[in-house]
This record gives structure tokens, sequence and C-alpha cells, in this order.
């Protein structure tokens, strides 16, 4: 079965990692933090929850980042400290990984990391279809679940975009349903601004709010899933601009983008994403 290396044992590792453990989805979870102590008490923890849970994924523990390397999906956390992986710091733990010849893809959790993931592409020339970033994923589980709050439906009958490149990201309302119908049906215009200006207050989501977006599409690069992810990836062209890390819709698989859409965006979205 895959193999998913947590490069982190802070909060936002931790949480990926129990999230990942309680879905019995992936074989082995590697926590590689420096913090060696830290990274195997959390490990040992998790491990001891999964007959509760009812899984069998195994958790193991490491200290060297080069631990990552053979994993199906490496994972950019947060470290031990509580400090996440970004600047010159992210980008060596990054290039480590690189140099010893990992192909797989690197999922960036972090709120902050879209700078991270934009320079993994054009400083160290890791192909576009292997970097996605999943913190902004969350916030679509919180749109809809605010939609559906403000409808009175289940936010299962949601269906919204979101767009743009943290922190501003933009809600596409235009292309936005509720169990089928324009949502400006059942929703009047001064409620989605009031739910667009609760959504902006929200970032950046909280570590178990990314844990659990962040957990389904990995999976999906470890195997593949016929649903579409709103997750970061870098642009190649889309909206006209290359280079830069922004929301699409994605179709994971076999450890990479398969496939990427445009989300559709009226003018004024497109303008309000920077598009």
């Amino acid at each position: 079965m895959s193999t998913v290396a947590i490069l982190g044992a802070g909060v936002l590792g931790g949480a990926l990692a129990h999230r990942l453990a309680a879905r019995a989805r992936i074989g082995e979870i590697r926590i590689v933090d420096e913090a060696a102590g830290v990274a195997t008490g959390k490990a040992l923890d998790i491990q001891q929850a999964g007959p509760i849970q009812r899984s069998d994924t195994r958790l193991t523990a490491a200290a060297d980042v080069l631990a990552a390397v053979g994993a199906s999906v490496v994972v950019v956390a947060d470290a031990h400290d509580g400090g996440e992986w970004i600047g010159d710091r992210g980008l060596q733990l990054v290039e480590g990984i690189v140099r010893a010849g990992s192909t797989a893809p690197i999922v960036f959790a972090g709120p902050n990391q879209a700078a991270l993931m934009e320079q993994a592409a054009s400083k160290l020339g890791v192909p576009a279809d292997r970097l996605i970033g999943t913190a902004p994923s969350a916030v679509v589980g919180q749109v809809r679940a605010l939609v559906g709050a403000d409808a009175d439906v289940s936010s299962v009958d949601v269906s919204v975009t979101v767009a743009g490149r943290p922190p501003a990201l933009v809600i596409g309302w235009s292309s936005a349903t509720i169990a089928g119908s324009a949502i400006g049906e059942r929703l009047p215009a001064h409620r989605m601004l009031a739910i667009a200006s609760t959504v902006r207050c929200f970032w950046p989501p909280g570590p178990y709010a990314i844990a659990s977006a962040t957990a389904p599409i990995v999976e999906a690069l470890a195997s593949r899933s016929r649903r579409r992810h709103q997750a970061l990836a870098i642009l190649t062209g889309e909206f006209g601009v290359t280079g830069i890390a922004a929301m699409l819709l994605l179709e994971l698989g076999h450890g990479r983008v398969l496939s990427r859409a445009v989300p559709t965006l009226s003018p004024q979205e497109r303008t309000a994403a920077g598009f």
C-alpha cells in the first residue's frame, strides 16, 4: 500500500497523521521531524488509537528528512516547535528531498506556503503537476457549511468554488448552486456578501480543518479519485498567468495532477481574485 511522509511533527503534522490513519486508506505514515522524540511520541499515540478506530495504518517516525524519499506522497506541514516551513528554511527542506531523488508529489499543507510552493517550481525545477497546496481547500468546506446553514439545506447540496491566491480568496458566486438551482434563487445578494466577508475572517484555517481537507487530496494522489478537488496549483497559463499558485479544480491520481480546470468566474470575481 501507499506510504505518506509528513514533514513536521507540529500540531498540523500530527492532526494530518491522525486524520489519515483514522481513514485507513494509507498503508504507512512516516512523521519526519528533527525532534525524533516528539515525532516518535505522536506516531506511537496515533498507532495505539488504531484498534479503537478500526485502522491498521502503520505509523513510524524519523529525524532525517531523507526518510521521506521513497514515499508515495510527501506533505510539508509544520515543525515540532510550531514553526511553519516557509522562507529559506522551508526551501532547504524541500530541496533536500528533491536533490535526494524523490519524484513524489509534494503537498504544501501550511497556510503560508504558497510562496514556498512557487519557489519549488521556479528555483528547484519541480514540475507543476507535482505541487499542490491544500490550506485554502479547507475554506471551500467552510463556505459550503455557511451557505447550507443560511439556506437551511445540507452542505452536501451546495456547490461552490473558491478562487484566487491566499489570502485574497474569492467565492465564485456566479457559478454556485444549491441542490442544482442557481444560488441567487435561494440566497439573497446581501447574504452572499455577508458570507464572503465572514470567510475572509476565517483565514487562515486551523490545523484540524486543514488536515480534514488535506487527507482526501493525499489519498487521491496516492491512488486515484474521480472526484475533482479544489486546491492550489502552479498556474501554467490559466487566467493568462504562469508560475503563480492559485486555486483550480484538479483531477488527481498516480502521484500527480492529471488534469486541471479553471473555475467559472464573473469579470468582477476575476478582478477581485487578481486575474
